[in-house]
Order: structure tokens, then sequence, then C-alpha cells
């Protein structure tokens, strides 16, 4: 195998690759990152047997062949070579790197070890790739990085014919983004729930990639999911959870009662009272009333309050949250004003339920955006 390749292309199509690599890899030879030199492309790709990646570049090929060597070793020697040609060739059990006056030998691990690349499922629907990348963004606020409940660890991607909804959720929250397909609906239905690392990857390597394809299929022992733009394709296997909650239930339409306050404001606000916060133990009350809500803290020992203008409909209501939880839902708002709806507690009617969070145009105007964030409140009797 003997190659020449674009310095700059080769290390942004490397570092891709790597980002999927696992931390601590089950055995050496998952570790790996296989390069096959081919007319004139290179192949680059990685595959733990769970999440794999895969990209290819032009190259100017001499000699075809395939290899494996340490993927975040290559990511490491290419991200620091000088901005030259680079040219690998293959001598027995080493790879030589030269570019301009670097040379690296890297010793191969054995190919005939390395897992087949899992195939391509057949393309569910595209969406438009600012869209896909913002929808992962905005609803992995919403997942438990350490829960033991599988579910909350991850994104479930559910597919109609006209869009994909993305969704996410931990005890305290839920957050879910609608993204329309491009072109024609797709056919049937499909749903699979997707690690939240996985996504968060994939969604560093998409960013300005144009267009991007989803692959579902949650059929088998180990259903599978495969995104694709231009020449990166990454795939994953799905979460095995039986019977995912029915997290419509909890979204409601026509509510009766709601705020709208402008979002800002309502973010300084809440940044100034939680200065006096015990984060692990202590809480913002919001008091919303006609024309205004209140903000006071909860310490027993240091105490702050402030109000923000707003327009009520409905009943006063008086709710606590964790001010970091609340901060991570008006994050997420796009637009100048945020409409909080607030729900009904079905199980204790004296007990308010939760609220749900969205954009909204103007003081009098709804947003079309899709995006709702669900917040649970600490119960707090009226």
């Amino acid at each position: 195998m003997k190659f020449q390749v674009n310095r700059d292309v080769l290390a942004d199509s490397v570092s891709f690759a790597a980002r999927m690599l696992q931390s601590k890899p089950t055995s050496q030879i998952l570790s790996g990152m296989r390069l096959v030199a081919d007319a004139n492309s290179l192949q680059i790709s990685v595959f733990d047997h769970d999440v794999s990646a895969q990209t290819e570049v032009v190259a100017n090929v001499e000699e075809a062949g395939t290899t494996l060597v340490s993927g975040r070793l290559l990511n490491e020697i290419v991200s620091r070579l000088p901005n030259q040609p680079v040219s690998f060739d293959l001598e027995g059990s080493k790879v030589i790197i030269f570019c301009g006056q670097s040379k690296f030998e890297l010793a191969t691990l054995p190919i005939e070890q390395y897992p087949t690349l899992p195939p391509i499922p057949s393309v569910t629907g595209t969406i438009d790739g600012d869209a896909f990348i913002t929808a992962i963004r905005r609803v992995s606020v919403a997942s438990a990085k350490d829960s033991t409940r599988p579910f909350q660890k991850g994104i479930q991607l559910k597919a109609n014919a006209t869009s994909v909804m993305f969704t996410a959720a931990d005890p305290n929250r839920i957050a879910r983004c609608q993204v329309s397909w491009l072109g024609k609906n797709v056919e049937g239905e499909a749903s699979a729930v997707v690690l939240t690392k996985t996504m968060q990857d994939i969604e560093k390597s998409f960013t300005n990639l144009g267009e991007v394809s989803i692959s579902i299929n949650s059929e088998g022992e180990r259903g599978m999911v495969a995104f694709q733009a231009k020449n990166r394709i990454v795939t994953t296997v799905v979460l095995n959870i039986e019977n995912y909650p029915d997290i419509d239930q909890y979204f409601p339409t026509n509510l009766e009662d709601s705020a709208v306050v402008n979002k800002q404001d309502l973010i300084d606000a809440t940044r100034r009272v939680e200065l006096v916060v015990n984060e692990s133990e202590d809480t913002i009350r919001y008091s919303f009333e006609p024309g205004v809500v209140n903000l006071e803290s909860t310490s027993s020992e240091n105490n702050a309050r402030e109000n923000v203008e707003a327009t009520l409909v409905g009943s006063p209501t008086n709710l606590r949250f964790k001010p970091w939880l609340f901060h991570d839902g008006l994050a997420q708002i796009t637009s100048e004003f945020v409409k909080i709806e607030f729900t009904k507690n079905q199980r204790d009617p004296s007990r308010p339920g939760p609220i749900i969070m969205s954009s909204q145009a103007s003081k009098d105007a709804a947003s079309p955006d899709t995006y709702r964030y669900l917040l649970n409140p600490n119960m707090l009797k009226r």
C-alpha cells in the first residue's frame, strides 16, 4: 500500500473517525483505524461492534492495500503535521508516514481480526443539516448522564410520514424537537433510541455538511440507526428499550393557563436570585401573577427577590424550580419571548403540574418553532 493525500483533508477525516472511538476499548483491535487505499480514494473507518464511522477522501494511490493502525495515535500525529502533502507507505508490519521533514513509523494491528463493517440500512428520510444539529443540541440538555433507566441516557428518534421527532428525558424534564423531512413524505413509522453521547459526537462531526439522511431499522435483536452526510457515515446500535414512555401524554394541547415573558429578562433575574441559592438544596420560587412574575429564593440563610414583567392568562400560579434546570430550558428558546404553559397535576389537583416552555415570537404572536421543554416543579402546595 502506497498513497499520498492532502494534509488538511486527511486531518479532518481522521479526526472525524477518531471521535467515534471508545475511550476505553474492550480490545486493542477495536482501537484501530482501518485505511483502505484503492483507485483514487482513501477509505477511513472505525468500528467497535456498537458504533462505526466511515469516510472517503481523494488520494493519489500508487499501490492499493489495506492496513490497521492505532486510531488515536494516528489522529494525534496527523493533527501536528506541517501543511504539506502526506505520504503513506506500508512496509511489512509498519506504516511509514512522511510529511515534509517529519517521518513516523507506526506498528500495524492484525487486520484479519478486525470486525466487518455493518451494512447501511435503507434511508428512512432526509432532513436539513442545520435543523439536525440544532435538534440534537436542544434536546440533549434533558438527557440523564448517570440514570439507571436506559431510555433516560438516550435520544429517541420517532419518524412518521412527514417528520422526525427528537426526544430526551430525565427524572425532572423532557425536551423534544420536531424536524420535517425534506422532499416527499416517507412511508410508515419507525422509532429508535440512540445513546446521547453518540448523538452528540455525530452532531460535532456533521456540522456544516448539509443535508443528513437518517436510516432507522429497529427490528431484530440489534436494531441500527445510520446517519449520512456528504462523504461521512455513522452507524450505531440502538438501546434495547421495550417500552419507551408515551411522551405525547405529557404535552396536552389547548392549555388554558400560561404566561409570556421576555426571555432575557427572565434569564437575568434568575441568575441574580440564584446567587444566594444552594444548588443542592434550595430552589427559586416563581410566582406568576397578573402583569408580573416574582422570583424569590427559598434559602434559609440568604435571600433575594426580583420581579419581571409578564403577561398572564388564567389563574395565578406559584412554582419552585432548581435554577439550573430552569436555565437549561430558557437557553434553548430561540425567540425574544418565552411562553410558559401550566399543566394540571392529574394525581393531586392541590399541587401544580409541570410547565411547558416554548418560543413566542412576540407578546401576542405564537412562534412556529416546534421545540418544547417540560419541567417538573418541586411540588409546592398552592
